[in-house]
C-alpha cells in the first residue's frame, strides 16, 4: 500500500468541502438505499463526518499496533446503528468512487491500496461486531437528576436499567428520542459505582442538537440510550505512579472519574489536578471538586483562568499553569480538552522533560460525532 498516495489522494478530496460528502451520501444511498436507515433524518448534522473518519482510520492503517484496537471498540460500536457485515462492502465501494470522482491522477495502483486498506480496516471491525453479538447493541438509561449548572452546561445523573461495564476515563455515546439516530459522545465523571449511576456533564453547544436537547430539554424521567464504551485515556492497572491530571473546559470529566477510581480502589497515590477556563463563572464544578479535595488528603486541585484578570485564581493557560508548579518528571499524566489546549500542554510537558510514553491524552471538540483515531470526543 502507498500510503503517501493515498493520503495524498484524500486530501484532494477534503479540500472541496462539502462537495465530496455530498457525493460520498449520494453515491451509497443510491447504490444502496437500505443504508439510510442508518443515518438521521436530517443530514444538516452528518455532512463529512463517515467520509471524513474513513479517511482518517484508512489512511492510518501503516500504524495497526495503535489502529486496531480502536477499530475493535469502533466494530463494537457501530452495532447500535444496525450495521450489518454486509453493508461495509458498500460504504467501501462508495468511498473509492468518491475519491476517484476528485482526482484526476488517479491510478489502478490507487485504487489498489485503497480496497486493501479499507478491507484490512473492515475485517477488524466486522470479526470484532461479531465478537460482542452476545451484548446489547445499546442499553436504555433513566434520568434520575438533572441539574443546569450554568446558563448552557448541565449535570446528568442516569442510571443504565442492566448492568453497563466501564472504564473510568472512558467515553459513552448517548442518544435521545428528541434527537433521533444522533449519537454524541460524553465521559462519565465518575467511576463505575455500586448503584449503577452515570454522572454526565453536558455542555451546550452553538448548533450542537443533542447538547442543546440534553441540557435544556431533557428532564427526569427521560430515557437515554447508551452505545458501548470507547477511549483509551484510562488508568494503567499495574502503575502506583502519582498522577498528573490536566483538563480544560468538559475534559474535566474523564479526569474527576479518574479522581473518583483513586478514592474508590486505590492504590495510594498523589494526585495533582490542574483545570483549565476561561472565566472563573465558568467553573461549573467548583463545589464538588472542593469536597473532594477536602475528603482526599492526597488530591490538590488547581484551577487557572485565561482570559479573568479580576480573578484571585491561578492566571494563564493551564499549561502554563501546569509547568510553573513543576517539575513533574516521575509522573502519569492525562491531558482532556479542547485541542489547542491539550496540544500545547502536552508540548510543554514534553519541553520540560516528561517522558511522551507517560502522557495519554484526549481532545473534546464539537467538530466530530465520536473518538476519531487520535481519541477526539464530542459533544
Amino acid at each position: 500500500m502507498d500510503i503517501a498516495a493515498m493520503r495524498a489522494n484524500f486530501a484532494k478530496a477534503a479540500a472541496t468541502g462539502d462537495e465530496a460528502p455530498l457525493y460520498f451520501y449520494s453515491h451509497l444511498f443510491l447504490s444502496h438505499p437500505e443504508t439510510r436507515q442508518m443515518f438521521p433524518v436530517s443530514m444538516a448534522h452528518q455532512r463529512d463526518r463517515l467520509f471524513s473518519a474513513l479517511g482518517d482510520v484508512v489512511a492510518r492503517v501503516d500504524d495497526l499496533d495503535a489502529l486496531v484496537p480502536i477499530l475493535q471498540q469502533l466494530g463494537r460500536d457501530h452495532r447500535k446503528f444496525g450495521t450489518l457485515a454486509a453493508h461495509y462492502p458498500a460504504v467501501g465501494a462508495s468511498l473509492l468512487a468518491t475519491l476517484e470522482h476528485f482526482d484526476d491522477a488517479w491510478t489502478p495502483e490507487l485504487a489498489k491500496s485503497w480496497t486493501e486498506a479499507y478491507d484490512l480496516v473492515a475485517t477488524v471491525m466486522v470479526q470484532a461486531a461479531e465478537e460482542a453479538s452476545g451484548q446489547p447493541a445499546w442499553w436504555e438509561a433513566d434520568v434520575v437528576e438533572h441539574e443546569r449548572r450554568t446558563l448552557d452546561v448541565a449535570v446528568l445523573q442516569v442510571r443504565p436499567r442492566t448492568q453497563y461495564d466501564y472504564l473510568p476515563g472512558q467515553s459513552v455515546s448517548l442518544e435521545t428520542d428528541l434527537r433521533p439516530r444522533l449519537w454524541r459522545y460524553y465521559s462519565p465523571a465518575n467511576a463505575p459505582r455500586p448503584d449503577g449511576l452515570l454522572e454526565i456533564h453536558v455542555k451546550a453547544r452553538d448548533g450542537g442538537p443533542v447538547s442543546s436537547a440534553l441540557v435544556r430539554r431533557v428532564g427526569v424521567g427521560d430515557v437515554l440510550r447508551l452505545g458501548p464504551p470507547l477511549g483509551h485515556l484510562t488508568l494503567d492497572a499495574d502503575s502506583d505512579r502519582d498522577l498528573l491530571l490536566v483538563g480544560g473546559g468538559m475534559g474535566l470529566a474523564p479526569l474527576k472519574a479518574l479522581v473518583d477510581q483513586v478514592a474508590r480502589r486505590g492504590p495510594a497515590r498523589r494526585v495533582d489536578l490542574f483545570l483549565g477556563f476561561r472565566t472563573e463563572n465558568q467553573i461549573y464544578d467548583r463545589a464538588a471538586l472542593r469536597q473532594l479535595e477536602q475528603a482526599n488528603p492526597w488530591l490538590s486541585v488547581t484551577f487557572a483562568v485565561s482570559d479573568d484578570k479580576m480573578s484571585s485564581l491561578e492566571q494563564g493557560e493551564v499549561g502554563e499553569v501546569v509547568v510553573r508548579h513543576g517539575p513533574w518528571l516521575s509522573r502519569e499524566v492525562c491531558v482532556a480538552g479542547p485541542a489547542p489546549m491539550v496540544e500545547d500542554t502536552v508540548s510543554r510537558l514534553q519541553q520540560h522533560g516528561v517522558p511522551p510514553q507517560r502522557i495519554a491524552s484526549e481532545v473534546f471538540a464539537p467538530s466530530r460525532p465520536g473518538p476519531s483515531v487520535d481519541g477526539e470526543v464530542t459533544e
